[in-house]
């Protein structure tokens, strides 16, 4: 009797699936892009070049995720050639403003953000060609991109410097500042990664999660107002500008009810971790259960709070504690309490995915070992350029003002920042620590490197308040 063959059914090929979709998404974007404004004559603008970074980053952050959900190479290739194209139109972009502006695109926030996002893009593709940490755009990709979608809302209009920006100093120590706050990022990136691999439990992950969106609503409900408004600043439509009642305070309306609903979802993103806390003490796996439900919930909650805020922050006019009449609300003028919300979703997703897919990732990454030793040259290169900077700045101040440090909110930040990252090579070098001890103190600089570059700014107003 003859033997048949058993043929083993072929897993239907997926790698193609989401590549074309991400291809026809930007496609699609780009293309009504170009049709809103083709009739301007004006294409090759930053803000459109922007525009088609944020839609190339988008892509690229689409794709590096899949491949960290489904492990399919071809993503990663694509994933690339996104962040390529994104870091060409980015590069435009930044070309286009020097051009405009007559100086390195150096001299404000929005021009700050514009290099950070560059170099970001730049260190992404170094570290994913030459170290080998394929899925670091899941990471540093929903950074790149919220970095863009601030400076939309940024104010873009070119002035001419100040008396205090007109030195080449200034160029000095904003490229040092920018280059060393992207390493500072990936060094994150990496210490993420580094936990992943190093066995760190995933109810660990949970925790940190839910403390953040904690931290994140808690920092958005301070403007929480009695009947449940939240105070937003006014927008001067006319003059695309902030408000001021006088020099310095800023006018705030309320819009109504907004508050009661970042509430609402500020408990909801607290419940993982009162979970969590739960299962601790009892060690009843249903509490954990439990918990890692309520992220998934929290997580529909803030893309409804996200909605919400987007509606009515981004038109229609409010009442004032402060003054009669109506002002008008603007996206524009609440650009950090934006970027929060997406942050918070964005690291929500990141758990969800870690919680779905653990063995896989850990699969993808490069050993412990590699991602600590990465990790340390990454901050081994952001130390000395911090110190550079601080150094530049305080000669650069020196010739100004006439002092080599004032103490101004900024610079106090900076050096905070740089004894952090001191200790961190400190205690590896003399002590010996690896692991993930370092892999904290690599976390916890990058969280003071974004206070110290976007809420000193913002919060903290001094001699820096122009950048």
């Amino acid at each position: 009797m003859a033997r048949v063959a058993k043929v083993e059914p072929q897993p239907v090929s997926t790698g193609s699936t989401l590549v074309v979709m991400v291809g026809l998404g930007i496609a699609f974007l780009l293309f009504m892009a170009f049709l809103n404004v083709v009739k301007s004559g004006n294409l090759l603008n930053d803000s459109n070049l922007l525009y088609a970074a944020l839609i190339f980053y988008a892509g690229a952050g689409t794709l590096y995720l899949g491949f960290g959900i489904t492990g399919t190479p071809s993503y990663i290739r694509y994933a690339s050639l996104a962040t390529w194209a994104g870091l060409l139109a980015n590069t435009g972009a930044v070309a286009r403003r020097w051009y405009e502006a007559g100086h390195p695109p150096f001299a404000s926030i929005y021009e700050m953000l514009l290099m950070f996002v560059w170099t970001l893009a730049v260190l992404t593709l170094v570290a994913e060609k030459k170290f080998g940490v394929k899925v670091i755009g899941t990471v540093t990709m929903p950074l790149a991109i919220v970095g863009v979608v601030l400076m939309q809302l940024l104010r873009t209009e070119v002035h001419p410097l100040v008396p205090a920006l007109q030195s080449t100093w200034l160029h000095v120590h904003v490229t040092l500042a920018m280059l060393a706050y992207a390493a500072c990022a990936l060094s994150f990136a990496l210490a993420m990664m580094f936990l992943i691999k190093d066995k760190m439990k995933t109810e660990t992950f949970l925790a940190a999660t839910s403390l953040f969106g904690v931290a994140t609503y808690a920092g958005v409900l301070t403007r929480f107002e009695k009947w449940g408004g939240l105070s937003v600043i006014a927008w001067n439509p006319e003059e695309k500008s902030e408000v001021f009642l006088s020099k310095g305070v800023r006018l705030f309306v309320v819009i109504p009810d907004l508050g009661w609903l970042l509430l609402l979802v500020l408990a909801a993103v607290a419940a993982p971790l009162v979970l969590y806390l739960m299962w601790r003490k009892s060690h009843d796996e249903q509490w954990l259960n439990m918990a890692n439900r309520a992220v998934f919930l929290s997580l529909l909650l803030q893309v409804l709070a996200l909605g919400f805020f987007l509606m009515r922050a981004g038109g229609g006019s409010y009442a004032s504690l402060d003054a009669d009449g109506l002002f008008p609300a603007s996206l524009a003028a609440s650009p950090f309490i934006l970027s929060g919300l997406v942050g918070a979703i964005f690291v929500s997703l990141l758990y969800l995915l870690l919680l779905w897919r653990r063995e896989e990732l850990e699969r993808m990454l490069p050993t412990a070992d590699e991602l600590d030793r990465v990790t340390y040259k990454t901050i081994a290169i952001a130390f000395p350029l911090l110190t550079l900077m601080i150094a530049a700045g305080a000669y650069w101040a020196n010739r100004t003002w006439g002092s080599y440090w004032s103490w101004d909110p900024k610079e106090t930040w900076a050096a905070i920042t740089w004894l952090v990252y001191a200790g961190y090579l400190h205690m590896r070098i003399t002590r010996g620590w690896r692991g993930r001890r370092a892999a904290y103190f690599a976390i916890l600089g990058f969280g003071i490197v974004l206070f110290t570059f976007f809420g000193v700014t913002y919060l903290l107003p001094g001699m820096h308040a122009y950048a």
